[in-house]
């Protein structure tokens, strides 16, 4: 039993779907098999441990300028998650990425994206339970433990 379990509807996150999120996230969880790396990474690439977008600081940031501020802080705060359409999740994070992560998991866009819109807000929510976003190793360790 993870920490995420009820952090999605209907309980146990999928390993693609947890895959997806460590992408986003953490870096060490696109590897694969541990020793592969991308053949080709991005320009704008965040350092290697904070995932593609640069952590949890890096995807909210990406939510904000995105002008879904308040969504993203409704997950981090203590209060009710609000919840985000895929295709503006989508926009926010940009073709690239979501192109990324699709092919590191094997799964459709538009899949990943409906996955994502639904599980990001109780993930979001579970790894900032007193309202403060934690640094990228506490995240880390979210995902390793």
């Amino acid at each position: 039993m993870g920490l995420f379990d009820n952090a999605v509807p209907g309980g146990n996150i999928a390993k693609p779907l947890l895959l997806a999120v460590g992408a986003l996230l953490v870096g060490k969880m696109l590897s694969g098999s541990g020793t592969s790396q991308p053949q080709s990474p991005a320009p704008d690439a965040a350092p290697a441990d904070g995932g593609l977008l640069g952590g949890l600081g890096g995807l909210l940031d990406k939510l904000k300028d995105a002008g879904h501020g308040n969504v993203a802080d409704s997950w981090v705060g203590t209060g009710q998650n609000q919840p985000i359409h895929p295709n503006d999740l989508g926009s926010a994070l940009g073709p690239q990425v979501i192109r990324e992560i699709a092919q590191r998991t094997g799964m459709d866009e538009q899949e990943l994206l409906k996955q994502l819109s639904t599980a990001l807000p109780g993930i979001v929510d579970k790894l900032t339970p007193n309202g403060q976003v934690p640094q990228p190793h506490q995240v880390a360790s979210a995902f390793n433990g």
